[in-house]
């Protein structure tokens, strides 16, 4: 039995944002933060007030996950970054949202004095005294404290107060994981009320200090308990939390949700794991009841969810291809017009489209990528409608002399004809790069098509279902959009956006087989209808090619499960820095070295180049742990360290740097994914370096000492190739069909009842075992020990906000 926690993120828009530059305007970004640690970065939007990114992101996080925030910010090329504003989501407010907090949330002030992060370690006891009982404060140490100081640290120290009397620590210089280990007493009188408050405060010798965060302690809570220890998360100074005004930094646009979902052992999920394919396999001889009446069930804003989790879920059963064609069957069966086949958002619409970003991302980046890395690069002016030519934004043409709005438009077919050309000729190329299991579910669906809408009058049909999948809800979109379809690291400007636009809407007419209707629809596109007609022959017989390229006949299983291995390609790989140490001077940036790493389930490799031989590095088995190194440690912030033992056993580090954020965080997530069933796992870390004869962290000055901050190996981002979770996907399903019980159970009295509905429509009475599956859940998680975390700090004495 385990935890598993997830948020899901989607961040749509902002508006009414204030301006940050001289021009009037801002160029925004936005950083997501889960418990203060940086997660995610968006692409930055150029001048704008009002920005749009919908970017999708999943993290999961640890058991005691407590908050997200969302901070805005206004790029500057040559000073730090404006910080506009931020809006912070707690647990508690998304757990109060069970289907997720969706809408404008204002953005309010960022103000240094009321963000606190991190821990403190106490130890409390009432102990007897010569005249009366004491109240013992045992402060010991604190992790992860806010730095403060320019040089991106803290200089610490703890006030202690109680009844009037306040009592301090020593001070510990440039740190944020301060050891202090000193104990304070203060008499304690019978029936006393007053509060113990233990706070954290940065000394500086020259300003006033800044307030790091404190504990309040009920002191009768204390007096029952006798005694407690642990670590206790330090909380703001709400009394010195100023009235905001809402409205005037503007509003981000949020879809967070919560996902907390307790995952039984595989066992329990097996009766309806095998009963979900058991409809499956019976349902390729014949429409099957029940994944029929799932879809009828189910919500159109809950359908890509359950058509995500059930597709992963037969991925791992190694019938997706039968899950798929099942769904063909009966879209096919209510569809009598083939102009609206798989046009609407049904159960097989969704369930295609998941399949092709699981099983074809790496495809689409093969096909796909160099054409739109060319498009980035080349940044020209593409415009084919004459009433949006601007002449001024082309530059000059010859000497000096200003284009026409005909040799824009020239100019403009020329360079989509040749974008759209190379594109087509990756595509026909790409026939045996395509997965195998793409190219069998591509082969059932066409097959299906042509057997339902048969005869000359539906010859391109079976074509169009094709690329109404790969072209109109794949292919386009990332064209449209590659920093979605991870293709690009940042969106692309007004001019590659456009150009962009006009290249997806040649491929969504190719797709469409460049039939009237979509001809009809923007008259300027008629420049490019003689290469898009080319493009549909070309387009034809690639599908031809692709549905009639058989396979050697693998198993079930082998065949989904091969797109989805990671033997084959890296999980991971890509340029970073390595640090290399040299005697014993300061580590400085300049001591890293570029080198080109790939993460495989064997091992940590490098080379000089992409084509180099590669040498191991770290073997997979050996990491222990990858964490991120503290910014003062090496003057970046986007440094991580992966911790592994050598031949001897011995414990080393590799400090790594990456470019950003994002490219620190996709890293230590493939690394904590692919190691996260190693033994020896460590659960504390330093998080800066080994400096001379101490941690520069927590100044300790034994480098064998365990760490003074703890591991966050839970916390990851979800990648299109990662593994599957089989257990989770059917915990997920379960969730979904608890939720719509009522409405099976509704159904379920309505084919009892009705006298045409016979045995063999609903083989066994699939519908009633299904019930009786989720009542065995049902029970098996009632007794499941689901309410404490065992992973979180159980504190028994009540807090004081």
């Amino acid at each position: 039995m385990a935890k598993r926690i997830s948020l899901s993120i989607r961040i749509v828009e902002g508006k009414n944002l204030p301006a940050k530059d001289i021009t009037g305007s801002s160029d925004p970004y936005c950083i997501v933060k889960v418990d203060n640690e940086p997660i995610i970065r968006t692409a930055t939007v150029w001048k704008t007030l009002c920005p749009f990114w919908g970017e999708d992101y999943q993290v999961h996080v640890p058991p005691t996950f407590h908050s997200v925030a969302f901070e805005v910010l206004d790029e500057d090329a040559l000073s730090r970054d404006d910080v506009i504003g931020k809006v912070c989501l707690t647990r508690e407010t998304l757990a109060s949202h069970p289907k997720g907090f969706s809408g404008w949330a204002h953005l309010t002030e960022v103000n240094p004095d009321e963000e606190v992060q991190g821990e403190i370690h106490l130890r409390l006891e009432v102990v007897p005294g010569t005249h009366s009982r004491l109240l013992r404060c045992s402060v010991l140490e604190a992790r992860d404290l806010a730095p403060k100081d320019w040089n991106g640290t803290s200089d610490p120290f703890v006030r202690v107060r109680y009844k009037g009397r306040t009592q301090e620590t020593s001070v510990v210089k440039k740190s944020c994981y301060p050891h202090w280990n000193e104990t304070f007493e203060f008499e304690l009188e019978d029936g006393a009320t007053e509060a113990l408050c233990v706070e954290a405060w940065d000394w500086d010798l020259v300003s006033r200090n800044d307030f790091l965060g404190k504990v309040v302690v009920n002191v009768q809570s204390l007096c029952a308990a006798q005694q407690e220890e642990g670590w206790f998360r330090l909380q703001p100074h709400q009394a010195k939390q100023r009235l905001r005004v809402e409205g005037n930094l503007g509003s981000l646009q949020l879809e967070v949700r919560l996902r907390d979902e307790t995952v039984l052992p595989s066992s329990c999920y097996q009766p309806l794991v095998q009963l979900l394919c058991r409809e499956v396999k019976l349902g390729s001889q014949g429409p099957g009841q029940l994944i029929q009446i799932i879809e009828e069930t189910t919500s159109t804003e809950c359908r890509q969810e359950v058509a995500t989790s059930l597709l992963k879920l037969f991925l791992g059963q190694g019938l997706a291809r039968d899950f798929l064609d099942l769904l063909f069957q009966l879209e096919l069966s209510r569809t009598s017009e083939a102009n609206t086949l798989f046009r609407s958002n049904s159960l097989a619409s969704k369930s295609m489209e998941s399949f092709l970003k699981v099983a074809g991302m790496r495809y689409l980046h093969s096909v796909l990528g160099p054409i739109i890395d060319k498009v980035f690069e080349e940044k020209k002016y593409v415009e084919l409608d004459p009433s949006k030519v601007e002449v001024k934004d082309v530059g000059c043409s010859g000497l000096h002399r200003p284009q026409t709005e005909t040799e824009v438009l020239e100019q403009s077919v020329q360079t989509l004809r040749a974008h759209l050309a190379a594109l087509l000729s990756a595509l026909r190329g790409s026939v045996r790069a395509c997965p195998a299991l793409v190219r069998a579910t591509f082969r059932q669906l066409f097959r299906r098509v042509r057997e339902r809408f048969p005869g000359a009058q539906h010859q391109h049909v079976p074509f169009i279902a094709v690329t109404s999948f790969l072209c109109l809800r794949f292919f386009s979109p990332a064209i449209m959009s590659p920093k979605l379809f991870h293709l690009r690291e940042r969106h692309a400007d007004a001019r590659t956006s456009r150009t962009l636009l006009l290249l997806a809407k040649a491929v969504q007419s190719m797709g469409n087989m460049d039939t009237p209707v979509s001809r009809a629809k923007e008259a300027w596109m008629e420049p490019l209808q003689p290469t898009v007609r080319q493009g549909v022959a070309q387009l034809k017989d690639f599908i031809t090619k692709l549905v009639d390229l058989e396979e050697e006949a693998p198993g079930p299983a082998e065949l989904d499960l091969h797109p989805l291995s990671l033997h084959a390609p890296p999980v991971k790989e890509g340029p970073l820095f390595i640090h290399r140490t040299k005697g014993k001077g300061p580590l400085t940036s300049s001591s890293f070295k570029k080198l080109h790493f790939s993460l495989t389930t064997e091992a940590l490799s490098f080379a000089k180049t992409p084509s180099s031989k590669k040498s191991a590095l770290i073997k997979l088995a050996n990491i222990r742990a990858a964490e991120k190194v503290e910014e003062k440690s090496f003057g970046s912030s986007h440094v991580m360290q992966v911790i592994y033992t050598d031949d001897a056993g011995r414990l080393q580090t590799a400090y790594l740097q990456c470019k950003c954020v994002n490219e620190l965080n996709q890293w230590l997530s493939a690394l904590r994914k692919v190691s996260v069933n190693n033994t020896g796992l460590l659960g504390s870390y330093h998080p800066g370096v080994f400096r001379g004869d101490k941690w520069s962290c927590c100044h300790q000055r034994d480098k064998t000492d365990l760490g003074c901050d703890k591991t966050r190996s839970r916390v990851t981002l979800q990648e299109w190739n990662d593994p599957i979770d089989h257990d989770l996907e059917a915990q997920l399903m379960y969730q979904h069909l608890l939720g719509v019980e009522a409405a099976l159970r509704k159904k379920h009295l309505e084919l009892c009842r009705d006298p045409e509905a016979g045995p063999k429509e609903v083989p066994e009475d699939s519908l009633a075992q299904l019930l009786h599956v989720l009542q065995e859940l049902r029970e098996a998680h009632g007794h499941s020990p689901g309410g404490l975390h065992l992973s979180e700090p159980c504190h028994f004495l009540q807090l004081q906000k």
